[in-house]
C-alpha cells in the first residue's frame, strides 16, 4: 500500500492587529479615577483615562511591537495612549525627528525614562544625547540626561571618557539646573556610577562633593535618592547576584521600557 503523501502543516493565521480605535477603547475601559488623580499629581495633563502600568503591560503582550500603532497612539495626545505608544514602538525604526518630538512633550514624572530608553535602543542615541543636552527646551534637556543614564546602563560600548565628561558636567551644574533637569541629572549620576568599577569610584566621590540635591516633587510621595548610598546599595545587590556590575545586571534583563 503506497505511503500517504506528507501534508505540509498549514501556516498559522496572522495575528490580527489591534486598531487605534480598539486600543483607545481598551484604555478607556481600563482607566480608573484613582489612578487618573495620581497621574495628575505626577505632572500628567488631560486628556487621560488613568490606566495602570500593569494594564499597559497586559496590552503590550496582546499588541507586541506595532510601530504604526505607536505613532497613531502618540498623536492622540492622550497620556495613557502615549504611555502605551512608548512600549509598542520599534526602536530600530524610530526616527530622530519623532524622538525629538516625543522628548519635547513634557511627560508625566518618570515617563521621560521611556523616551530615553527608546532612543538608547535605537541608532540615533549618541547624536540625540549631544543635541538634547544642549537644548534650551527643558523637557528635552531633562530627557537628554535620562538618555545618558540609559546609555550608562544599557550600552556596553559607550565611551567611559564620554561618561566621565558627563559626570564632570553634572558636578559643575546640577545645583543651578532647573528642577526637572536636576532630578534627571541625579539619576544619571547614579547610573554612571553603576557602569563600571572605575566610574563607581568617580561617581561616588562626585556625589559626596555635590551633597544633597534638592528636587521639588510636588504633591507626591517621591523622594530624591542620595546618589552615593544608592550607588553602593545597587553594586552590593548586583555583585551578590553574580554580575560584574549593575549595568551588566541590567543588560541581562528585559528593557525597563517593557517590564515596568
Amino acid at each position: 500500500m503506497p505511503a500517504k503523501p506528507k501534508v505540509a502543516p498549514s501556516a498559522k493565521p496572522a495575528k490580527p492587529r489591534m486598531t487605534l480605535a480598539e486600543a483607545m477603547s481598551a484604555l478607556e475601559q481600563a482607566g480608573s479615577e484613582q489612578t487618573r488623580k495620581t497621574y495628575l499629581r505626577h505632572g500628567a495633563s488631560e486628556p487621560l483615562f488613568g490606566v495602570s502600568f500593569a494594564t499597559l503591560k497586559t496590552l503590550l503582550k496582546k499588541i507586541g511591537v506595532d510601530h504604526e500603532l505607536a505613532l497613531a497612539l502618540w498623536d492622540t495626545g492622550n497620556v495613557d495612549a502615549r504611555n502605551l505608544a512608548m512600549k509598542v514602538a520599534e526602536p530600530a525604526v524610530m526616527s530622530a525627528a519623532d524622538l525629538d518630538r516625543w522628548a519635547r512633550a513634557g511627560l508625566m514624572r518618570g515617563c521621560g525614562n521611556y523616551v530615553a530608553a527608546l532612543a538608547a535602543e535605537g541608532p540615533h542615541a549618541m547624536a540625540l544625547a549631544a543635541k538634547w543636552l544642549q537644548a534650551t527646551d527643558r523637557p528635552e534637556a531633562a530627557t537628554g540626561w535620562l538618555l545618558v543614564a540609559a546609555l550608562a546602563m544599557n550600552d556596553e560600548q559607550v565611551s567611559e571618557a564620554w561618561l566621565r565628561e558627563r559626570l564632570a558636567e553634572i558636578e559643575q551644574t546640577i545645583h543651578s539646573a532647573p528642577n526637572a533637569q536636576r532630578e534627571a541629572m541625579n539619576h544619571a549620576l547614579i547610573m554612571i556610577g553603576c557602569h563600571s568599577p572605575e566610574l563607581r569610584s568617580l561617581a561616588t566621590a562626585a556625589a559626596k562633593r555635590i551633597g544633597k540635591v534638592n528636587v521639588d516633587h510636588g504633591d507626591t510621595a517621591c523622594k530624591t535618592a542620595d546618589a552615593a548610598s544608592y550607588i553602593e546599595k545597587t553594586w552590593t545587590h548586583s555583585l551578590a547576584k553574580g554580575f560584574a556590575s549593575p549595568a551588566a545586571h541590567e543588560r541581562s534583563r528585559e528593557s525597563m521600557r517593557l517590564r515596568c
